[in-house]
């Protein structure tokens, strides 16, 4: 929970609106809140964080919640494979 200045909650849409002003004079696109938390679910597993970690610092009270709803980290497999499908992609575009 987020207050204001007086110790009052802060109204969801005005902490909304708060965010996308944020995020446009940071110059990145623009994304909802909760999409951070997928963002931050993330970027800790590609930083190899324990799972366990990752769920405290995201307060999930069970692990599967992490890995199958939060982070979205794709193989090196799977990063070779959309590799070779850009490749083979980009020369369709050329015919």
């Amino acid at each position: 929970m987020f207050t204001t200045r007086y110790g009052t909650p802060i109204e969801p849409r005005n902490f909304n609106r708060s965010f996308a002003d944020q995020t446009s004079k940071a110059g990145i696109r623009r994304i909802r809140l909760h999409d951070t938390r997928h963002t931050c679910g993330s970027l800790l597993a590609a930083l190899d964080v324990h799972p366990r970690i990752a769920m405290q610092i995201l307060r999930h009270s069970k692990i599967a919640v992490t890995m199958e709803i939060y982070t979205h980290v794709p193989s090196e497999a799977t990063r070779k494979a959309l590799r070779r499908l850009g490749k083979h992609l980009g020369k369709q575009d050329r015919k």
